[in-house]
C-alpha cells in the first residue's frame, strides 16, 4: 500500500488551510524578499515547493545534501532540479571537516553519544545552513504542529529570532530571520491529500513507512502506532531528537 493510499485524508477545512498557506507564501514573497525555502525533500517540503511553483513565486529553494542521504532522496533531488521553475540550490558540508570528524571519532560516532551525533549534525547540516541563510530576510520550512511534542506550538509566522540586536540565539544560523511555517496547521492526511490531488513527485521511502526522512544512518522505518518521528535517531531520548535546525537556545 502506498503512502497516498494509506494517508491521503483531507481535513474538513482543508480548503481554508490551503488558502491560508497560499496567502502566507504570497506574503513571504512580497514583503520578505530575499526569502528562501528549506527543503529536506520530505512530503511537507515537496508540497511547499509545488505551491511555490504553481503560484509562480520568486522564492528559491535550498537543500542540504549532507553526504549521507538515501539514494532515493538524491534521485528525487535530481528530478526536482530538472522540473522545478524555482531555483534549487544545493549546499554540502566542507569535505575536510567531514573527513576529520570521521577520522577522529569513527564511522559509528553518532551512536556513541548525543554530543558526537550533534557534532556530526553541525558539520553536515548547521554549517551548510549558515551559508544557505546568509543574506536572507526570511526562510520557509515544512514544520507542522502534529509532527512532535517539541513542535506542538509551531506558529505560522515565527518572529522569535527576527530581532538582530537580541543576544538570544545569536549563534544560530537563522538569527535575525523571520521563519514562515505555512503548513503548521496541516495534518499528515492533508499533506498526502495535496500530493495525491496534484500528483506531486515524492520520496518513495514514504511508501516504505518512513514518515520523516533524514540522513540514511539516522533514519529507519517506523512500526504501526509509533510516533511520527520515532524513526529519527531512534536510539536517543525523545527530547534530544532534533538536529539543531529548528532548536532555539534556552
Amino acid at each position: 500500500m502506498s503512502a497516498i493510499e494509506l494517508h491521503a485524508r483531507a481535513s474538513s477545512n482543508f480548503s481554508e488551510k490551503l488558502a491560508e498557506t497560499q496567502a502566507l507564501l504570497k506574503r513571504a514573497a512580497k514583503e520578505f524578499t530575499p526569502v528562501t525555502q528549506a527543503s529536506s525533500l520530505g512530503a511537507e517540503d515537496v508540497v511547499i515547493t509545488d505551491l511555490i511553483n504553481r503560484l509562480q513565486l520568486q522564492i528559491p529553494v535550498f537543500v542540504l545534501e549532507t553526504g549521507a542521504l538515501h539514494h532515493e532522496t538524491l534521485a528525487l533531488l535530481e528530478r526536482t532540479q530538472a522540473h522545478s521553475h524555482s531555483d534549487i540550490h544545493v549546499y554540502r558540508p566542507e569535505p575536510t571537516s567531514v573527513l576529520q570528524f570521521v577520522r577522529n571519532a569513527g564511522q559509528d560516532a553518532i551512536f556513541k553519544s548525543i554530543e558526537q551525533r550533534k557534532a556530526c549534525c553541525h558539520i553536515r547540516k548547521m554549517e551548510p545552513l549558515s551559508r544557505a541563510l546568509k543574506g536572507q530576510r526570511a526562510w520557509i520550512t515544512g514544520l507542522r504542529k502534529e509532527q512532535s511534542q517539541a513542535r506542538a506550538e509551531v506558529p505560522l509566522i515565527d518572529t522569535s529570532e527576527s530581532n538582530k540586536a537580541s543576544e538570544a540565539n545569536r549563534n544560530s544560523p537563522s538569527h535575525g530571520l523571520v521563519k514562515f511555517n505555512p503548513l503548521a496547521n496541516w495534518t499528515w492526511g492533508d499533506v498526502w491529500h495535496y500530493i495525491a490531488l496534484h500528483k506531486v513527485d515524492y520520496n518513495p521511502l514514504h511508501d516504505a513507512f518512513f514518515p520523516s526522512i533524514g540522513c540514511a544512518p539516522c533514519t529507519r522505518a517506523i512500526a504501526v502506532g509509533e510516533d511520527f518521528r520515532a524513526g529519527r535517531w531512534w536510539w536517543e531520548e525523545e527530547t534530544a531528537k532534533e538536529c539543531g535546525l529548528h532548536v532555539k537556545e534556552s
